[in-house]
């Protein structure tokens, strides 16, 4: 299977990011009607009074996924703490999802553009409705050599 690496007879693959949200419903309609993304799966954990969502492109056993924790219920999270990092989606035409994702009232914190000067390769990047960072990337080049492990 693409995505995943054998090290010393043991395999690895990334399953999943898992992200707080505070309105479970509003996150799977966000990622699901505008970024594309279909619904692995939902589950109620009431001894934690919780809600799980998982969602991602394709089977949650073959590709990885965001997990989307609701605790408390729509709009009772605690607390939101700032997140440091982002999630990166690869998209085939970033200028049009842009069109669209700004027409439904998606904040940009960087609008579409070339990752550098003179790249084919172009980046945005978005708020969820929890406002964490999403970087959406079109790429156009192949990376560079590998790193190379001393």
């Amino acid at each position: 299977m693409s995505g995943e690496k054998t090290v010393d007879n043991v395999t690895f693959r990334i399953r999943h990011t898992m992200m707080l949200v505070s309105d479970l419903d509003r996150s799977i309609d966000f990622y699901t009607r505008l970024l594309g993304m279909d619904i692995q799966r939902i589950r109620p954990n009431p001894e934690k009074h919780e809600r799980v969502g998982y969602i991602g492109y394709g089977t949650e056993d073959e590709y990885p996924g965001l997990e989307l924790i609701e605790t408390g219920g729509p709009g009772h999270v605690k607390e939101m703490r700032p997140w440091y990092g982002h999630v990166a989606l690869y998209v085939s035409d970033l200028y049009k999802l842009s069109e669209t994702l700004k027409a439904e009232g998606v904040k940009f914190t960087l609008d579409p553009q070339p990752n550098r000067p003179g790249s084919q390769d172009h980046v945005a990047f978005i708020q969820d409705p929890d406002g964490y960072t999403l970087e959406l990337t079109e790429r156009h080049s192949k990376s560079g050599p590998p790193l190379q492990r001393s």
